[in-house]
């Protein structure tokens, strides 16, 4: 069955109140804009809660390409179908959903493969607009176009989503604010032990930075059966957090005196780690993590660098003569919609722990005062309610 667009809303804009970028760096403002009917395969979803995560911090200080002002940021979220658009039967009025800035349309020939977690209908990119046409549904009240972001914008009271983005949740098993945290960070962590590295049962495990998505490393390696789970950070007061996430061993970077970190890793795994992730984007911390990675077997996983020109720094005959791997990572190689619900049956578990990431709760109307917080290093994940 079809369900026809605007069930709810007779196929009309929805006013309400959005936090939008106009300037780089400078507090969001608080406006009122429009937000189109969803179009054909669209969804407008009326967002719940949503949470702060560092790359939403990132582009909203970038001044130049492909940072962008108007914009309304935020990727992390979960909400309540209003209205659908033509050709979407997936999902229906009322239903509660996560939205991914990652598709899965579940018929190419990367969606069909276990190899890839990569879309070829709808490949990721860093989208002004709709994922399909690329034009925006978001105006304010003089008729301007205000700017997408990363095929979520969940920083609006509403948004309108490809229905590729979503996943369907049953809100009795999770709640929105443990649900809303898989929209990115949490995920991208688990996933990157679970489906990137696949991590072994009994093997060692370093993770560069403790941040949320280092500590949802430590997680996804703690539920693979990892035997050591060695954690690398320049914050010492990380470390209860780190163990209750899975981290056996800490070694505070500042505190090492002349030594590398990747002498004292090799050191202490006598010869180096099975598994290396580094979590912070730093370019130095990538040849860290690749010169402390074992010798003919061990893999480095990488979730991102300083911007987007930096080179890794890596020379070619240390890879080839080493016969170590570097992988690239993206939403720790999980299928959103396949996965995801993996992710939920572990919580519901017990096995991984959502509660944890959870820092700080605010309002919408303090939503700079998040944005603070993560700047600040003061937060994991602090969860934004739309209606609190």
């Amino acid at each position: 069955m079809e369900h026809k667009s605007s069930m709810a809303n007779g196929g009309k804009p929805i006013r309400c109140r959005a936090a939008v970028c106009q300037k780089a760096g400078e507090a969001l403002v608080m406006e009122e804009i429009l937000v189109a009917p969803p179009m054909a395969y669209e969804v407008r979803i009326r967002i719940i809660c949503t949470s702060l995560c560092h790359t939403d911090v990132k582009y909203w200080k970038m001044k130049d390409p492909p940072g962008i002002v108007p914009r309304i940021l935020g990727h992390e979220a979960v909400g309540e179908v209003e209205s659908v658009g033509d050709q979407v039967s997936e999902v229906k009025q009322g239903d509660i959903v996560i939205p991914t800035f990652l598709a899965e349309c579940g018929e190419c020939r990367d969606c069909a493969s276990n190899k890839s977690n990569i879309c070829s209908e709808h490949p990721y990119k860093l989208s002004q607009g709709m994922p399909r046409c690329g034009t925006s549904r978001f105006t304010d009240l003089s008729g301007e176009v205000l700017h997408h972001f990363m095929f979520v914008s969940s920083f609006s009271e509403y948004t309108v989503v490809d229905v590729t983005h979503l996943i369907k949740l049953d809100p009795i098993l999770i709640s929105p604010d443990k649900a809303c945290l898989l929209g990115c960070g949490v995920s991208t962590g688990v996933g990157a032990a679970w489906r990137t590295a696949n991590v072994e049962k009994g093997s060692t495990v370093a993770i560069f930075g403790l941040g949320t998505v280092g500590l949802a490393v430590a997680q996804g390696a703690r539920i693979c059966g990892a035997e050591r789970i060695i954690g690398i950070d320049i914050n010492p007061d990380k470390l209860t957090m780190a163990k209750e996430c899975g981290v056996t061993e800490f070694v505070n970077s500042r505190s090492i005196g002349d030594k590398s970190v990747s002498q004292v890793i090799i050191e202490m795994t006598d010869g180096g780690a099975d598994y290396c992730f580094e979590c912070v984007g730093q370019s130095s911390l990538i040849k860290e993590a690749f010169a402390c990675c074992r010798k003919g077997r061990g893999k480095t996983i990488l979730f991102g660098v300083e911007d987007s020109v930096s080179v890794l720094g890596l020379k070619s005959i240390d890879v080839i003569s080493q016969g170590k791997t570097v992988i690239g990572c993206i939403y720790g190689g999980l299928k959103p919609k396949s996965d995801i619900p993996t992710l939920i049956q572990w919580y519901l578990d017990k096995k991984l722990q959502l509660d944890l990431f959870i820092s700080h709760e605010v309002g919408f109307e303090e939503i700079n005062k998040a944005f603070n917080l993560l700047s600040e290093g003061q937060c994991l994940r602090c969860v934004i309610w739309m209606t609190k």
